[in-house]
């Protein structure tokens, strides 16, 4: 096993632990280890809310998530001689829940969760068609992941990390900031709101402290959204055997990880779509000195997903095309296209027995596969959610026998009012 250069002991909090990692991107926070080109190292990670979600039948706790903590990130990780202009190369050597733990109050102790996010807390990708909080729990079994709020299904996670991401510059960071203070100009009381703008409340910034940790809280950017460094791009396909390169905006490069899952579906689409849970990473590093210019990497990560995925042979399909519920043509809105393609999904999946929450929680944590299938025939974009047949225990294809229907059980628990 590699050395674990950012252990995290269960019983204690994230901001109580040995080493103190961050929830903002920030030039200033130091580095908890520097690393050499070449080493191998273990990091222990956080569920992204540090324990707030717990293990229970009510979805009270996805209502009144603290987002202003997210995410819980283990880091940074300098790497000795790089610099603004290299790529970080980053080997996911391995991944999983909690060593040596199945069972326990922390996601990743055998279990994690699944939430569909309200309105007033975050949102979800189908907001307008679930505007309330609902929650399923998984439970772990090797690799495979089970619900007793969704019951009737089974699959294999394709465990990986949410979020991975080297440190903005200062000028990266400025950036950002202004673009996205920009977007919330426009519509500033939208819910949920269009960013996230700096928050120092719950900023957690590593060895700062002082002056310079209040400069750093005024100023760094929630860990969100993915952007020019990575950070949370959700992408299923980063699990073992994935190698990523990241461009680099700082000395050291300074390198963070966290926001595991143990399974998710294409786009995470509740907002909390993936299995969150904690655990660890192994990883390994290396440089690529002057690659953002070598090979024009400048404002995006670039991967080559690991050979760890479940194999599995027969889909079923559905599309969507960009025009809304209420019938008006959107002009090739792929994002739309791929909302019409989820929602039919669901709608399909009611027939056989299951509430639509339950569809929808699923499709954020099964291994779907979602692609947009046709973007250029005006006016219509196509997109396609692939949903694996086997996860299911009954027959999900359609027949002149009509569904089957499953026993839906005591159902995804949603929030009190």
């Amino acid at each position: 096993m590699p050395k674990n250069i950012f252990p995290l002991d269960s019983t204690k909090s994230f901001t109580e632990q040995e080493k103190l990692g961050h929830n903002r991107w920030h030039p200033d926070i130091p580095p908890v280890e520097t690393l050499k080109p070449g080493d191998t190292f273990r990091a222990d990670c956080r569920e992204w809310f540090d324990g707030a979600i717990k293990n229970d039948d009510s979805a009270d706790d996805i209502r009144n998530a603290p987002v202003s903590k997210v995410h819980a990130l283990s880091g940074p990780f300098a790497i000795e001689g790089a610099q603004p202009g290299d790529l970080l190369v980053v080997d996911i050597l391995d991944v999983g829940p909690i060593p040596q733990e199945d069972e326990g109050p922390l996601a990743g102790q055998g279990w994690g969760y699944t939430g569909i996010f309200p309105r007033s807390n975050g949102g979800s990708f189908l907001v307008d068609q679930f505007p309330d909080a609902y929650k399923a729990i998984w439970d772990f079994t090797g690799q495979t992941a089970t619900s007793r709020h969704v019951p009737g299904v089974s699959f294999t996670g394709i465990i990986h990390p949410g979020l991975m991401g080297t440190a903005p510059s200062a000028e990266l960071l400025k950036k950002w900031n202004q673009r996205e203070a920009e977007l919330i100009a426009t519509d500033p009381n939208r819910l949920p709101p269009l960013a996230l703008p700096p928050e120092p409340k719950d900023a957690v910034l590593g060895g700062l402290t002082g002056e310079a940790f209040a400069a750093a809280a005024a100023e760094g950017a929630r860990t969100a959204p993915p952007r020019e460094n990575g950070g949370n791009q959700d992408i299923k396909n980063l699990t073992k055997g994935t190698r990523v390169f990241y461009p680099v905006f700082v000395p050291g490069a300074n390198f963070s990880v966290g926001d595991l899952h143990f399974s998710q579906g294409d786009g995470e689409i509740t907002f909390c779509g993936g299995i969150e849970m904690g655990g660890f990473i192994d990883l390994r590093v290396d440089l690529i000195k002057g690659g953002m210019d070598t090979y024009g990497v400048k404002e995006n990560a670039v991967f080559m997903p690991g050979n760890v995925d479940p194999q599995y042979s027969e889909w079923l399909s559905f599309s969507g095309t960009s025009v809304t519920l209420d019938g008006e043509q959107r002009y090739l809105d792929s994002h739309l296209a791929y909302q019409r393609a989820c929602l039919h999904a669901i709608n399909y999946l009611t027939k056989f027995g299951y509430s639509a929450e339950q569809a929808f929680l699923l499709l954020g944590a099964a291994p779907i596969e979602g692609r947009f299938s046709g973007v250029v025939d005006i006016p219509n974009s196509c997109a396609t959610v692939y949903l694996p047949t086997a996860i299911f225990d009954i027959d999900i294809r359609p027949s002149t026998d009509g569904p089957t229907q499953i026993d839906p059980g005591i159902g995804a628990p949603k929030s009190a009012d």
